[in-house]
């Protein structure tokens, strides 16, 4: 491929190609450079298959350990009907887990763009159409308004050309194009004679050699460099990994311990190991994966009610992490289309246009510079109206919106003024102009840049008349002023006549009327949105390829800068500097910027991994291809579903289908939900799990009755663990969820106060078991089967107790979310139903070795479990645990 063709002239470009301008390439030569070039596609990221996402369900550290207890469940007890049951916990989990992100992939399927993008070529000196994947460096590639270029081209001839590179450059203003060579330090967006593959053809037409197809087009490198980085594990992931291999190194202590002290006792090597495995099993909360996949998929399938696809379960609760999002400017703050934003014209300067209603323009509406104003807005126009969608130039349409919008008849005014003549917008006059004829005579009307319409006036519309025009350079700073604010600036001119002037005489003595300014504006709902991010702690910066002027206006108007801001508040592209490089005040400045302007996708993508490196939790809004690699980066990667390219979505976590900044408001909050309820259900099961651990240690160092069998853990930990855990997700959140500031990236699930409150819990409810087995043995002297019994129900409504203590220590026992849930009420009901159905059922009673129990010996089951809900609750308002 050639090195920097923006820099070579057209015939040199064309003779190291070895192609013809005028003729294109032939046939042979084509297939030649197929085979050495190979098609011009770039390969997109394949789809994860389904044995790939089964077998990543297997990956969870907790499926190690439980399938190990089930292995030595089989071989030294050779319990079938536990190792099941054992099985049948893994099964559920990777059945759960496969089945979501299954949804995800398919969701992610559904938006793939159908068809193929064809390409108008000029082969053998005929024109000819071909799917864009068979283009190769030499063809001559013919262009116009609407096509989306298929490859990488140094122009020929250009037309009129406008091209929007938005989705490759940040740029949100179409760019106009000519054929002079560039010098050979010119940066991607400057490259004005180059048309990339990707980018969209706003207006004109244009005549192109390609120098650059596939994986080698700008294009092709940014998604490569989007490849090429690391995907990023959810910090979910990474805390449920650590605390699942802390939870397997407890079991592996527990384990050593019992057998140990057993073998020191003397006691059957047989009964040490049956001993041993039923701690496994107790140490093991096998709920956890399971309460754990089914919270992260109700908020999965809740968000795709609202718009949100989410790729990957553990993308909600990162949502919740996040207090970082960044975001590009077009179309996502902004409306992607150009409006009206600031008229001058005689001593009137209106700003804000777009934000005011038709009324306050009236005291204007009269004038003639106005009328004027709007005459050559609506007649010096090549807008089709009378369509479903107007289509033509943005400022054109911008032009016929606010015409519109203040009730003018354009139909009308087009019949009573037809057009005589056109001099159309080019390059070289930056300048469009109109001979209209009249009902007494005819006008000329002409609008384009400052510089090209001034130089035709000779005198200036001013209290109602054409007076000298003394002030241009007034004018001139006027125009630099509203240019540096970002605006897009267009002049407009008019001269009036009996008789109908020569066409080479429409441009003399024009009177100059004022100038408009264009801005993309922004939407309406982003700035209560950003408010709301505010309140919540999370930081928006916006990184944007478009001009330093254009990004501090939207950054002014949707709050993440005051009005009037220091224009040494945007960071330009060119001043970024990064660790190894940065001062420390340069370092901080970074940290605390909230808009970066001219920025490339390569500092994008190494703004994400500063704010990463500096302890952050990322979300990245994005929807061109220059976002990929900081998509892929982030924390989470967002990408629109309607705007978005398709390599955009495939590079994302999540996927907006709406396309509207503010549904991550309901995503981040429903991410910090899920969060919240994983820590509670995580508190739950591991001080239920742990009481069951103590219990059965305990009991067998004071050489007392088994309070637990292995497969009665088991139906603790599948029945009244699971439900009411479950239970403890469906919540809805705490109101004030959204003005709390976000977790640290480095906050564990279980910090030290929840650790302190499970053991606590799990205590409370292991001196209810111990208790009453030591009560049953000593005092009442049962029978051991009738201790195992009264030690089990006592558990199994401990357990159902324990899910009370899950309410913040802040907050009335009587009234808090877990009391107000009425999933936790149904999650008890439906655990006790179970629990007594299994005594009926004869074969479950019998493999749980379940009896019946007296009046006398329930009632001490039901005082026993209650005191260790009494007992935790004193503990903990006493204590201040969580």
């Amino acid at each position: 491929m050639m090195l920097d063709p923006f820099s070579l002239s057209i015939s040199t470009v064309a003779d190291t190609l070895n192609s013809n301008i005028d003729c294109g390439l032939n046939e042979r030569e084509i297939k030649l450079r197929l085979k050495t070039y190979g098609k011009n596609e770039i390969a997109a990221n394949q789809t994860k298959s389904r044995w790939k996402i089964l077998f990543d369900q297997f990956k969870d550290p907790i499926i190690f350990i439980l399938a190990i207890a089930a292995g030595l469940t089989f071989l030294f007890n050779e319990d079938l009907p536990e190792t099941i049951a054992i099985i049948t916990v893994i099964l559920i989990t990777i059945t759960i887990g496969f089945i979501m992100e299954l949804q995800g992939i398919r969701s992610l399927e559904a938006l793939r763009k159908m068809g193929f993008i064809e390409s108008t070529v000029l082969r053998d000196g005929k024109i000819k159409t071909i799917k864009a994947s068979l283009l190769v460096p030499g063809d001559v590639l013919l262009i116009e308004a609407g096509d989306v270029v298929s490859a990488d081209a140094r122009l020929i001839t250009a037309e009129n050309l406008m091209v929007k590179e938005a989705s490759l450059t940040g740029e949100s203003r179409a760019v106009e194009k000519r054929v002079n060579s560039l010098p050979v330090n010119t940066v991607l967006s400057d490259r004005k004679n180059m048309v990339f593959k990707g980018t969209t053809v706003e207006q004109g037409s244009a005549k192109a050699i390609v120098v650059a197809t596939g994986t080698n087009t700008e294009l092709g490198k940014i998604q490569k460099m989007g490849g090429d980085v690391e995907e990023q594990r959810t910090p979910l992931e990474k805390k449920l990994n650590a605390l699942s291999k802390w939870l397997i190194w407890l079991t592996l202590i527990f384990g050593i311990l019992i057998v140990f002290t057993g073998y020191l006792r003397g006691l059957d090597m047989l009964l040490i190991i049956e001993t041993a495995v039923a701690l496994a099993v107790a140490a093991i909360p096998e709920g956890l994966p399971v309460v754990a996949t089914i919270a992260l998929a109700r908020g999965m399938l809740k968000l795709s009610k609202r718009q949100v696809i989410i790729k990957k379960m553990e993308g909600v609760e990162t949502l919740g992490a996040t207090n970082i999002i960044c975001t590009d400017k077009t179309g996502t703050l902004t409306e992607d289309k150009m409006q009206v934003h600031t008229l001058v014209f005689e001593d009137e300067i209106l700003k804000e246009i777009q934000n005011n209603s038709p009324t306050q323009l009236d005291d204007v509406k009269h004038s003639q510079a106005f009328c004027a104003l709007m005459m050559t807005s609506i007649l010096c126009n090549n807008v089709v109206l009378n369509t479903e969608q107007l289509k033509g130039d943005s400022i054109e349409i911008a032009l016929v919106q606010f015409a519109e919008k203040l009730h003018f008849d354009l139909n009308k005014i087009k019949e009573n003024n037809p057009e005589k003549t056109e001099i159309p917008f080019n390059t070289s006059s930056k300048l469009m102009a109109t001979l209209n004829k009249n009902d007494d005579g005819f006008t000329v009307y002409a609008k384009g840049a400052f510089e090209s319409i001034v130089n035709y006036c000779d005198t200036i519309l001013n209290d109602e008349k054409p007076q000298e025009f003394k002030n241009k350079r007034e004018w001139l700073s006027h125009v630099s002023d509203m240019a540096s604010q970002g605006l897009r600036v267009l002049a407009f001119a008019y001269k009036h006549q009996e008789t109908e002037p020569k066409k080479d005489d429409l441009l003399s003595h024009l009177t100059f009327i004022g100038v408009i300014g264009f801005l993309d504006p922004a939407r309406e709902d982003v700035k209560s949105t950003i408010n709301v991010y505010k309140e919540a702690g999370i930081k928006v910066v916006m990184m944007t390829g478009d001009h330093p002027g254009t990004a501090k206006k939207i950054a002014e108007e949707i709050g993440l800068l005051p009005k009037n801001a220091a224009s040494n508040c945007i960071i330009h592209g060119n001043e970024l500097q990064f660790e190894g490089q940065a001062s420390p005040t340069a370092h901080k400045n970074l940290l605390d910027a909230s808009v970066f302007a001219r920025v490339t996708p390569e500092q994008k993508l190494k703004l994400v991994t500063f704010y990463q490196e500096n302890e952050n939790v990322v979300g990245m809004f994005g929807d061109g291809i220059n976002d990929i690699p900081a998509l892929r980066k982030a924390d989470i990667g967002i990408a629109m579903g309607i705007r978005g390219t398709q390599a955009a979505r495939e590079a994302a976590d999540i996927i907006l289908k709406n396309d509207k900044f503010t549904t991550m408001e309901l995503a981040i909050s429903q991410g910090r939900a899920v969060f919240d309820h994983i820590r509670q259900f995580v508190v739950y099961l591991l001080s239920c799990n742990l009481a069951e651990v103590v219990s059965v240690g305990l009991a067998a160092l004071l050489n007392l009755p088994a309070p637990l069998l292995p497969l009665q853990i088991l139906f603790l930990n599948l029945v009244t663990d699971i439900f009411p855990a479950l239970a403890l997700g469906m919540g809805k959140g705490e109101v004030d969820i959204m003005k709390r500031p976000p977790r640290k990236a480095n906050e564990p699930i279980m910090g030290r106060k929840r650790w302190a409150s499970t053991i606590i819990y799990g205590l409370s409810i292991t001196v209810a078991v111990v208790g009453i087995t030591a009560y049953a043995y000593f005092s009442l002297q049962l029978s051991s089967v009738i201790i195992n019994n009264m030690a089990f129900y006592t558990l199994v409504l401990a357990q159902l107790f324990n899910v009370f203590n899950m309410a913040e220590s802040k907050v009335s026992f009587f009234n808090n979310e877990v009391i107000k849930n009425p999933w936790v009420w149904s999650a008890i009901a439906l655990s006790l139903i179970i629990t007594v159905s299994a005594y009926y059922i004869s074969p479950i009673s019998e493999a749980l070795f379940l009896t019946k129990l007296t009046l006398e010996q329930i009632g001490w089951v039901v005082i026993f479990a209650l005191g260790s809900l009494a007992l935790s609750q004193i503990i903990k308002r006493l204590g201040g645990t969580f």
